[in-house]
């Protein structure tokens, strides 16, 4: 994979989140993994990781970007009660 790919797919991927105040929430969880997938592609690159590792770190930004979008569409935010449990109120 050149370097040019990721500067691609980060710019794609912010020019679809500076789009996300009128969509709905499916459509955001989509930005939201889309997004992430490439911010862990990026710096998985960024840290010369081998395949691997690129595919976990973009594994990961796709699960963090999903959980992000998903608390804008909502306002609402999670918090762990440190019982493996959790519990929403709106964000600060």
């Amino acid at each position: 994979m050149t370097l040019r790919f990721p500067v691609v797919l980060a710019a794609a991927s912010l020019l679809l989140a500076s789009a996300c105040e009128n969509l709905t929430p499916e459509q955001r969880t989509v930005v939201g993994i889309t997004a992430g997938a490439a911010a862990g592609l990026i710096t998985a690159n960024a840290l010369n990781a081998d395949k691997d590792w690129r595919l976990i770190a973009a594994l990961a930004g796709a699960a963090a970007g999903t959980l992000v979008a998903q608390n804008a569409a909502t306002g609402n935010c999670a918090y762990a009660r440190g019982d493996g449990t959790y519990y929403t109120r709106p964000c600060p």
